[in-house]
């Protein structure tokens, strides 16, 4: 595992058996190798001795110990550098030797990803997937902790969905996985960008950082095919976004855009959307071909695009692209309609930014003959500009609101309500509800029969996170409940 990598000294015996690889010493086990790395709020040199006491054989570090014994100690300057050449290695370079696509962008990458995986596995390219909602290992679900997990659990799905058979594999790219070197050494062989909007800005600071990390999965793709997967690279843009010329600057492969004008290389005309779906002509390369989806929404038909522009990028015709895609139905708690037998117009949406606030509830405006109700919240010790924004855009696009809680956290739920509350100008429209639960029942007892709801914010999540304690909370549920 070590050769060709400097620089690099290592103190201890070298020849020796590696079964595992970890970077938390609640995951070690006996003959694994234990990365000590500095993170935001922990530094792993001070969990070396619960590491060893859990049976690890070797350390990365960049702090040698004389006083360690029996223990293997490889010292390293950037740890993270090295967990990322080694968890390669260790998993042997899987994103070489499968269809690897990475999908950034504030909004649209988990609806996106499930779009195209759902193309590639009706295109006969069995596909994994890495994201938000959940991890997908061929017929094996798992929930999913992070949008972009760590190195190490990224090369080991990546390595299980080879074995499983997957000739394929969808990731969601955060900006956070950017900047931390997550996807480091992970082999992209497509990268699409979908937009850019405010978010992320307690960690980021600026706009300007938020669109650099970005940009490293478009700048990471290498012109070069691999040897043993011969796939095109491509870079895949929506142009109708600011920063598309941003992500794709440095840039060495060919660019795919797409958008809802001509001028996109794949565009759409004359769209028609409604409480149903949306529909649409699909233009490129002067080929026109209809195009209908059960996705609700402009937002959603520029994820229709993203899906199509993949398609296109592996050299499949329009026409089969958009006859599989026609048939996909829904992501879970992306724009998704709550069944119930009272027959009431209710979605739930993962909506938590002013820019996916505003897109949801426009598509929601352009089809609904009744009041659009709006229930959502903002998340505690999280970005703190964002909030009266969202208020802004809510109070623009709803005829009701009822402003409650996200998830907390250790910020009392008041004090994120009245910042939201600071960006309403016409208090008249608003209900303040800081118990969720409450807050749906509230609203949904608002609502006659051409009216629509939206409950924003939670989406596909099934918990509430307080200061101390997380409980069991399901947007989608609670709603089912208050229709009974």
């Amino acid at each position: 595992m070590l050769q060709n990598i400097s620089p690099l000294i290592v103190k201890g015996f070298k020849d020796i058996e590696i079964t595992g690889l970890c970077n938390n010493s609640k995951q070690a086990a006996p003959g694994y190798l234990f990365f000590a790395k500095k993170g935001l709020v922990h530094n792993g040199n001070q969990y070396i001795t619960d590491a060893l006491l859990a049976g690890v054989v070797a350390l990365a570090t960049d702090l040698y110990n004389p006083f360690l014994e029996n223990v293997v100690q490889i010292i390293h300057p950037n740890i993270s550098l090295l967990e990322s050449l080694l968890a390669e290695k260790f998993y042997d370079a899987p994103s070489q030797k499968i269809l690897t696509i990475g999908i950034t962008g504030t909004n649209g990458k988990t609806t996106t990803s499930y779009l195209v995986k759902y193309l590639l596995d009706h295109l006969q390219m069995p596909s994994g997937l890495i994201g938000t909602i959940e991890w997908i290992i061929k017929n094996n679900v798992f929930p999913s902790t992070q949008t972009t997990p760590d190195i190490l659990t990224n090369q080991k799905l990546l390595h299980e969905m080879l074995l499983a058979g997957c000739k394929s594999a969808v990731m969601e790219v955060s900006s956070h996985g950017l900047d931390q070197g997550r996807v480091q050494t992970i082999n992209f062989d497509i990268a699409i960008f979908t937009n850019l909007t405010q978010d992320h800005l307690d960690y980021h600071g600026t706009m300007e950082s938020y669109a650099l990390a970005k940009t490293k999965l478009f700048t990471s793709l290498s012109p070069e095919k691999n040897k043993e997967k011969n796939y095109p690279k491509k870079a895949i843009v929506n142009i109708d976004s600011p920063f598309a010329k941003t992500m794709t600057q440095n840039t060495k492969v060919p660019i795919l855009t797409y958008g809802l004008f001509e001028g996109a290389d794949v565009f759409a005309e004359n769209p028609l959307f409604s409480i149903t779906g949306s529909s649409c002509i699909v233009c490129y390369k002067g080929s026109k071909e209809p195009f209908h989806t059960h996705l609700i929404g402009k937002f959603n038909l520029y994820n229709c695009l993203a899906a199509i522009s993949t398609g296109i990028a592996l050299g499949y015709d329009l026409s089969t692209i958009l006859h599989i895609l026609s048939s996909f139905t829904a992501v879970p708690g992306r724009m998704e309609r709550i069944e119930n037998v009272n027959k009431k117009h209710i979605f739930v949406d993962y909506a938590h930014t002013e820019d996916a606030l505003k897109n949801v509830l426009e598509s929601l405006r352009e089809v609904t003959h009744g009041k659009i109700v709006c229930v959502f919240g903002c998340g505690g010790n999280r970005d703190r500009l964002k909030r009266p924004k969202m208020g802004a855009v809510a109070e623009k696009f709803s005829d009701k609101l009822v402003i409650t809680s996200d998830n907390p956290r250790s910020e009392p739920p008041e004090l994120v309500i009245q910042e939201i509350l600071s960006g309403i100008q016409n208090q008249e429209k608003v209900l303040v509800e800081p118990d969720r639960k409450k807050a749906i029942g509230l609203a949904i007892s608002e609502l006659d029969p051409q009216d629509v709801l939206l409950i924003a914010g939670k989406g596909h999540e099934n918990y509430q996170i307080f200061a101390h304690y997380a409980i069991h909370f399901d947007d989608r549920i609670v709603a089912k409940e208050y229709c009974q």
